[in-house]
C-alpha cells in the first residue's frame, strides 16, 4: 500500500515536472516570434531537438526551405520546382545587397559571403563550401545553383572582347554539370539523380575577382554499377539517354533497335527528367567535343551494353573453355560479334580473352593458358566493361578540365565546391558504401575540428568562463576504419597482399578479433552472412564481407588491357595507349611495384582533399531530406530527426547561440577601435566598470600585452556610452551592454557587439572626416583668396606693362612717320624745283613795259592774280577750242606762262598765230578731256604752303611749258 502511494506520488511528481516544462516552453515560445519567422535556429528558445524540429517543419510548411543554424545553413529539399527561388534577378539582389546576411537565408547568402571574402583587399583567403547530406537531400542541385550564382556575379568584364571570353568560360563551366551528371549519376532507391562519385569543383578567380576558369577533381566513381545494379535501381543515365534519344540512323550504327533488351539496363520503362539526350550532346559540343567524337563515345557505350548480354554456361570438361548458354547461344554469339564490331576488336580474340586466363610462372616466365570457370568468365566480362567505362569517365573529366581550366598565371584565388556522396545504408552494403561513409566521417570530423572542438578549446585556452557543450566526436569511428597499426582498411589491404583465396568468414573473424576493443564495432548475431557493424556518426551500418577483398583488389587481367590496346577504334586507342616500357618489362619478368588497392587510392585522394579544405575558409551547407519518398509538402519528423542527430546540428546550434563567433587579437582590436577613445575621456575603472581580470585567469603579461592593456580597457569603457546611444527610448533591453570578453590574447564578442563597435567607429570616423573636411575647406578658401589677390596684382602689372609698351610703340611709329614725311616733302620740293625752267620771275610791278603792250585796268589786274593762282585751269582754258575768246583768252595764256611782272599796259597780247609761234614746247599736253576731283587730303598740312606768294605758282602736279621770250606788243 505504501509502495503504491509512493509510486503514485512519484508519478504525480513526474507529471508535474512535465507540466512545468510544458508551461515553461509555452512561456518562452510566447515571448518569441512565430516559428516560421525565425531565420536562425539559434534564436529558438529553448534550443532542443524538439523545438528545432518544430521550427524547420513550420518553415517547410510555409515554403521557406533555408534556415541558418549558426555557422551552418540548413537546406530542406522542396521536392518540387521553385523557379523564383533561383532566378538571376534574385542572384543579383543578393550580390548587390550591402549586408546579404540580413536578407532571408539562402544558398546565395553563403555564395556571396565566400565571394566577398575572396574579394577582400586586406587578406583574401581561398574559400570552400562543403555541401553534405544524405543521398537525395539536394546536394547536386545546391552545387549546380551555386555554380550558376558565381557565373552571374563573378563575371563583370569591361571590354566587349573580355565579355565574350567570360561568357564562353561561364557556359563551359555550366555545361560541365549535365555531362558529368549523365556519366556519373544514376537512379537509386533514395534519389533519382544520385551522384555516384565525389567531385571537388575549383572555381578560379583572377585579381579582379572575375571567373577565369575551373577545375574538376573526382573521387571514387562507382564503376561496379556498369555491370551490377541493385533491385529497383538503374545504371548510369547516359545508357538510358542513348537508348531513348538516338535517331534512327544512330540506332542503326550503334545496333540499338527499338525495344531491345539489355541485361545491364534495368527498369528502362521509367522515364526521368535526366533522360534528356539532346541536353547532354549540346553540353558536350560546348565543351569542345565535336559530333564525330561524341558518336564514337556513344558507340563504345553501346558496345558495353552488348557486352553485358554475353552469358556463359558451365563447361562439362574443365580443360575446355566455357561455352555460351544454349538457350541464347545465337543471341550470345551475336552479342559477341556486335560488341567486337562496335569496339573494333576481333571477335575470336575477344571471346578467347574472356574465357581463357594467361598465367606466367617460373623464372623463365613461361606462359600457361587456363580455361576460366563460368564465374571467372562473368568476372572478366564485368571487369572489361568497368575498365572501359572508368577510363572513359577519366578521359571525359580530363577533356572538361582542358576546356574550362585556366592558366595558373591567370588566377590567384579560388572558391571550392565539394559535392560528395551522402551517408548510405542499404540492406546490402559493400566496399563502395564503406568508402562513402568513411569520406563522410572525415568530413564530419573536419566540421567538428574546425568549429565545435576548436571553438571550445580556444575558449579554455583563453581563460573564458564557458559551460562546455558535449558534442559527438567521431574520432573513435575513424580510428576503427583507418587507424594504425590495425584497422578495417589495414586488414582488408593485408588480405589483398596475401597470395591466397579470400574467405568472407575468415575476414569477419579477423576484424572481430583484432578490433574487439573498439566501441564503434559491432556484430549482428542474427545475420546469416558474414558481416560486421560500424557505428557511424549517422547511425550503425552493417557491411557484408563477401566480395570485399576482391573489390578492394580491383584486379585487371593484363590480357584484357592488351586486347583493348589492339583495338582500331581511335577513342579506345586514346583510352588504352601502348606503353613499350611496360610491355618490355612484363616480357622480361622484372618485378613491378605492388598495385595500390581501392581503399589505399581513395584514402590518399581523401587526404589530399582535406589538405585543400584545411587551407581554405570552409562554409557548410547541410542538406536535409524531409521524406524518403521524394514527395512535396511532406515532412516526416522521424527521418528529419535522425538526420539532425547524425550531423550534430543541435550541438552546433548550442555552441553558436552561447559562443562568441567574433574573435580578434588584442593588437588588431586596438588598431581598429582605438578611435573610440575619442568618445569619452580616459578614466580610472569605477566600481561598475569591468575590471581587467574579469573573464580572465591570472597570467603574466608580455611587454607588448602590458602596453596594449590600458588602451584595450579604455576602449572597453566606451561600450556603455555606445550602448546608450544605440538604444531606443523606452527599450531597457537594448540599453544593456552586449556581452564581450577579453581573453589572454583575443577579444571575444558577438555579432551584435561587433555591429555596435563598428557603428561607434563609423561615428568617430565621420566626426574626424567632418573636421578634416572643414580644415581642408578653410585651407582651400585661404589659398584661393591668396591666389586671387596674387592674380589681380599680376594682371595689373601685366596691363601696365602692355600699355607702356603700346604707347612706346605708337610714339616710335609717329616719329618714324613724321621723319619719313618730312624727308619725302623735302625731296618732293627739291624735285619740283629742279623741274622748274629758270628762276623765279620778278614781281609784275618791276617788269619792263614793251612798246606793244597796253595797260590793264585794275579789275583785270585782280583777275590776273586769281588766274595765276589757278594756273592749271588757265592752262585748260588756254587750250580749249571754244569758250573764252579775245582778251580773256590771251590773258589766261599770259598768266599761265608767268610773263615778267610789269605794267600791264606794257604787255602785248599776240594773236593766236603769234602765241602759237611764241611757245617753243608744251610738256605732257593733255589728251582729250580732263576732270578735276577735289577732296580733302589725309595729311594734316597738305593744303598749306610754307611761304605763300600771291603770284607764285606751286604744286607738284605742274605741267611745265618751255617759254620763248615774248615780244612786247
Amino acid at each position: 500500500m505504501l509502495q503504491q502511494v509512493n509510486g503514485h506520488s512519484s508519478g504525480s511528481d513526474a507529471r508535474g515536472e512535465e507540466s512545468f516544462r510544458e508551461d515553461l516552453q509555452e512561456f518562452l515560445g510566447g515571448e518569441a516570434p512565430p516559428l516560421h519567422q525565425l531565420d536562425d535556429l539559434t534564436k529558438v528558445n529553448p534550443v532542443t531537438l524538439e523545438t528545432v524540429l518544430r521550427c524547420l517543419q513550420a518553415r517547410y510548411t510555409a515554403d521557406t526551405f533555408y534556415t541558418n543554424a549558426g555557422c551552418t545553413l540548413v537546406a530542406l529539399n522542396p521536392f518540387k520546382p521553385v523557379p523564383q527561388l533561383y532566378s538571376p534577378e534574385l542572384m543579383r539582389e543578393y550580390h548587390a545587397a550591402p549586408q546579404p546576411q540580413k536578407l532571408k537565408p539562402h544558398i546565395f547568402t553563403v555564395g556571396e559571403q565566400t565571394y566577398r571574402n575572396v574579394k577582400s583587399l586586406t587578406e583574401p583567403v581561398n574559400q570552400s563550401i562543403i555541401v553534405s547530406g544524405e543521398s537525395g537531400a539536394g546536394k547536386t542541385w545546391t552545387s549546380r545553383c551555386l555554380m550558376k550564382f558565381y557565373a552571374v556575379v563573378a563575371a563583370s568584364p569591361t571590354s566587349q572582347d573580355n565579355h565574350k571570353i567570360a561568357e564562353r568560360i561561364e557556359q563551359r563551366i555550366l555545361n560541365s554539370n549535365p555531362v558529368m551528371e549523365a556519366f556519373g549519376n544514376a537512379c537509386t532507391l533514395r534519389n533519382n539523380n544520385s551522384s555516384r562519385f565525389g567531385k571537388f569543383i575549383q572555381l578560379q578567380l583572377n585579381r579582379a575577382q572575375q571567373m577565369t576558369g575551373a577545375a574538376v577533381q573526382t573521387y571514387l566513381l562507382e564503376k561496379t554499377r556498369v555491370a551490377c545494379q541493385a533491385s529497383s535501381e538503374r545504371n548510369f543515365h547516359i545508357f538510358y539517354q542513348i537508348c531513348k534519344g538516338a535517331s534512327a540512323d544512330e540506332r542503326l550504327q550503334w545496333h540499338l533497335p527499338e525495344g531491345a533488351a539489355f541485361s545491364w539496363l534495368p527498369n528502362p520503362e521509367r522515364t526521368l527528367e535526366e533522360d534528356c539526350f539532346e541536353v547532354t550532346r549540346e553540353a558536350m559540343l560546348h565543351l569542345g567535343i565535336d559530333t564525330p567524337t561524341q558518336n564514337n563515345v556513344f558507340k563504345v557505350l553501346a558496345g558495353l551494353l552488348h557486352l553485358g548480354n554475353i552469358r556463359f554456361a558451365d563447361s562439362e570438361d574443365e580443360a575446355q573453355p566455357c561455352q555460351l548458354m544454349d538457350d541464347a547461344k545465337c543471341e550470345g554469339k551475336g552479342s559477341v560479334r556486335t560488341s567486337a564490331s562496335l569496339l573494333l576488336l576481333l571477335e575470336d580474340p575477344l571471346l578467347e580473352t574472356l574465357r581463357i586466363r594467361t598465367i606466367r610462372a617460373g623464372r623463365q616466365q613461361q606462359v600457361f593458358r587456363k580455361p576460366c570457370s563460368r564465374a571467372e568468365c562473368d568476372t572478366r566480362r564485368d571487369c572489361l566493361a568497368k575498365l572501359v567505362y572508368a577510363r572513359l569517365f577519366d578521359w571525359l573529366v580530363s577533356v572538361i578540365n582542358s576546356s574550362i581550366c585556366a592558366d595558373p598565371s591567370s588566377w590567384s584565388t579560388f572558391i571550392g565546391l565539394l559535392d560528395v556522396y551522402g551517408f548510405e545504408s542499404f540492406p546490402h552494403n559493400s566496399l563502395e558504401q564503406l568508402c562513402i561513409n568513411y569520406a563522410n566521417e572525415k568530413l564530419q570530423q573536419h566540421f567538428v575540428a574546425h568549429y565545435l572542438r576548436a571553438q571550445q578549446e580556444e575558449y579554455a585556452v583563453e581563460g573564458l568562463e564557458w559551460s562546455f557543450v558535449n558534442y559527438q566526436d567521431n574520432q573513435a569511428c575513424l580510428d576503427l576504419i583507418e587507424g594504425s597499426p590495425l584497422s578495417i582498411c589495414s586488414l582488408i589491404n593485408e588480405e589483398c597482399r596475401l597470395n591466397r583465396p579470400s574467405s568472407a568468414a575468415q575476414l569477419q573473424t579477423r576484424i572481430a578479433s583484432s578490433l574487439a576493443g573498439s566501441p564503434c564495432l559491432g556484430h549482428n548475431k542474427l545475420s546469416r552472412e558474414p558481416s560486421f557493424i560500424v557505428v557511424h556518426y549517422a547511425g550503425p551500418v552493417q557491411y557484408h564481407t563477401a566480395g570485399l577483398v576482391e573489390k578492394n583488389k580491383d584486379p585487371i587481367p593484363p590480357e584484357l588491357t592488351s586486347l583493348l590496346q589492339q583495338s582500331q577504334d581511335p577513342l579506345v586507342k586514346v583510352l588504352f595507349p601502348t606503353d613499350p616500357e611496360e610491355k618490355s618489362q612484363e616480357e622480361q619478368g622484372q618485378s613491378r611495384a605492388p598495385v595500390l588497392t581501392v581503399v589505399s587510392k581513395f584514402k590518399a585522394s581523401l587526404e589530399q582533399l582535406l589538405q585543400v579544405l584545411h587551407s581554405t575558409t570552409p562554409h557548410y551547407i547541410r542538406c536535409i531530406k524531409p521524406n524518403g519518398q521524394g514527395q512535396a509538402q511532406t515532412f516526416l519528423r522521424e527521418e528529419v530527426l535522425s538526420q539532425l542527430e547524425a550531423c550534430g546540428l543541435v550541438e552546433t546550434i548550442h555552441i553558436s547561440a552561447a559562443g562568441f563567433p567574433i574573435r580578434v587579437s588584442h593588437r588588431n582590436f586596438v588598431e581598429r577601435y582605438e578611435l573610440l577613445r575619442r568618445l569619452c575621456p580616459r578614466t580610472s575603472p569605477g566600481p561598475h566598470s569591468p575590471s581587467p581580470d574579469e573573464g580572465r585567469s591570472e597570467w603574466s603579461p608580455h611587454t607588448e600585452e602590458a602596453t596594449l592593456q590600458p588602451l584595450l580597457w579604455d576602449i572597453l569603457h566606451t561600450l556603455p556610452a555606445l550602448t546608450r546611444a544605440a538604444a531606443t527610448p523606452g527599450d531597457p533591453a537594448e540599453a544593456m551592454p552586449a556581452p564581450v570578453h577579453c581573453g589572454r590574447t583575443k577579444v571575444f564578442m558577438t555579432d551584435s557587439m561587433l555591429e555596435l563597435l563598428e557603428r561607434g567607429r563609423a561615428q568617430v570616423l565621420e566626426q574626424c572626416a567632418r573636421c578634416i573636411q572643414g580644415s581642408w575647406r578653410r585651407h582651400r578658401h585661404r589659398k584661393q583668396e591668396r591666389q586671387r589677390r596674387a592674380a589681380v596684382l599680376i594682371q595689373a602689372a601685366v596691363r601696365s606693362w602692355l600699355t607702356r609698351k603700346h604707347i612706346q610703340r605708337l610714339h616710335r611709329a609717329a616719329t618714324v612717320i613724321q621723319y619719313t614725311w618730312q624727308r619725302w616733302r623735302i625731296r618732293m620740293a627739291c624735285l619740283a624745283s629742279k623741274e622748274l625752267d629758270g628762276v623765279e620771275e620778278k614781281h609784275l610791278s618791276q617788269a619792263p613795259h614793251s612798246p606793244g603792250s597796253f595797260p590793264l585796268p585794275q579789275v583785270q589786274t585782280r583777275l590776273l592774280g586769281a588766274i595765276i593762282r589757278l594756273w592749271p585751269l588757265g592752262l585748260v582754258l588756254a587750250n580749249a577750242a571754244v569758250g573764252i575768246r579775245g582778251f580773256q583768252r590771251k590773258l589766261v595764256v599770259w598768266a599761265c606762262l608767268q610773263l615778267p611782272v610789269g605794267s600791264p599796259s606794257s604787255y602785248t597780247i599776240r594773236t593766236a598765230q603769234q602765241e602759237q609761234a611764241g611757245v617753243m614746247s608744251i610738256r605732257a599736253l593733255p589728251q582729250g578731256s580732263i576732270r578735276f576731283h577735289c577732296r580733302k587730303s589725309p595729311l594734316r598740312y597738305a593744303d598749306i604752303c610754307p611761304e605763300p606768294s600771291p603770284y607764285s605758282v606751286t604744286g607738284f602736279n605742274q605741267i611745265l611749258l618751255e617759254r620763248h621770250s615774248l615780244g612786247h606788243m
